[in-house]
């Protein structure tokens, strides 16, 4: 059986799909790591809308992938970047996320934590960002999940300097019911953050987000970082008060992050452990043995297939992410929220494909296959 998948040059070649899919059991959460995954959201094919309108979410798939991801022992991040806030996925609809996945988690067991943020705030004072940041935050604490303090556009369009940063978070900081985590997410993630906490410098903005967890470090679990900078992410870590976690948002380093050093490591919450999940909660099983080189047997081969997926503009992953959830057989269709099905190429697509199967990520070769040639006869690549 071969597939013909188009080329970058505007020609195609044959690919022969492998047969033999990796084969994951269901099984606890890793002990020597907390790993959660961003998860991205179903969109309702049969919806008639926009791509700037509301978005029309498939709930139960939704709920479903949600559920495969517990049952691999992995926690949810719910409501974050990959579930395309601010792409796709506005202020209402996360937050019947928010309520509807804290709900399922509360039923099966399972660990989550939600992004707040403000994007129901286009733009605004500062008092207006610290009141949609507690708006956003009271629906995540009322769910009963642990809160993420998302990055937002509204600051980083008001702020004036870091004093603005330290006063806003350390508001709601002060306020929060349970200790939080912090999310730093970069501009190649979102253009419009950039220069957050104060400055365009790193090692200024670093010393801004580090004054800030200091001042709280009982009411900060951990740190998200998402800079897609190893060692920028490893000083940083080495830095923080005793207790608090660094959980890597680094979708190109993660293996060395997560394994670490004689002086730390890093915990895990990622876009890419969407299509990695049974993959990546084995590799961290592994290395809670004390296995360091079988978990990087494991995980060290899927970096090519993350970095494919959050190639610049790196925004764009999720649309490589849900077309592997369609491929894998975790939704029926190919279609997102907000039209972003259409953000990657189709040479972009077919080299996904082509890596995720080479791993074997596909629990059904043939039907990734099958599922995948037909876009390629709908786009007009022949058979």
């Amino acid at each position: 059986m071969t597939i013909l998948l188009p080329t970058p040059d505007g020609g195609v070649r044959a690919y022969e799909p492998r047969t033999d899919p990796l084969m994951f059991a269901p099984a606890g959460p890793p002990a020597s790591r907390t790993v959660f995954s961003a998860a991205h959201v179903v969109a309702d094919p049969y919806a008639d809308t926009t791509p700037d309108g509301p978005a029309a979410v498939d709930w139960d798939a939704t709920l479903a992938f949600r559920r495969h991801l517990w049952a691999h022992g992995l926690g949810v991040a719910e409501a974050m970047d990959t579930a395309q806030r601010g792409m796709g996925l506005d202020w209402a609809g996360a937050a019947e996320l928010i309520r509807r996945s804290a709900a399922e988690a509360r039923a099966v067991g399972g660990r989550i934590a939600c992004g707040a943020g403000t994007d129901q705030l286009a733009h605004g004072t500062l008092a207006e960002v610290r009141a949609a940041y507690e708006e956003q935050l009271a629906v995540v604490e009322e769910s009963g999940a642990r809160a993420i303090l998302m990055a937002s556009r509204a600051l980083a369009a008001t702020a004036t300097g870091p004093e603005d940063y330290l006063d806003v978070y350390g508001h709601l900081l002060r306020q929060a019911g349970e200790p939080v985590i912090l999310h730093w997410l970069g501009p190649m993630f979102d253009p419009a953050l950039d220069g957050y906490w104060g400055s365009a410098d790193l090692d200024a903005a670093t010393e801004t987000f580090l004054d800030v967890v200091a001042a709280h470090p009982d009411k900060v679990d951990g740190v998200k970082v998402s800079l897609l900078d190893a060692r920028r992410e490893v000083e940083l870590r080495r830095r923080l008060p005793d207790g608090v976690r660094c959980y890597t948002g680094d979708d190109f380093h993660y293996p060395e992050l997560i394994e670490g050093d004689e002086r730390g490591f890093s915990h895990a919450l990622l876009g890419v452990f969407d299509p990695l999940g049974p993959l990546a909660a084995r590799a961290v099983r592994t290395l809670d043995t004390g296995d360091a080189k079988g978990f990087r047997t494991l995980l060290d081969p899927t970096v090519e297939l993350s970095r494919h997926l959050f190639r610049p503009p790196t925004r764009y992953y999720k649309t490589g992410v849900v077309l592997l959830a369609w491929l894998a057989g975790h939704q029926d269709h190919f279609t997102m929220v907000g039209g972003l099905q259409s953000a990657r190429s189709l040479p972009h697509l077919a080299r996904a494909y082509e890596l995720a199967d080479g791993l074997g990520l596909f629990p059904d070769p043939a039907l990734a296959e099958s599922r995948m040639t037909s876009l390629l006869t709908v786009h007009g690549v022949p058979r």
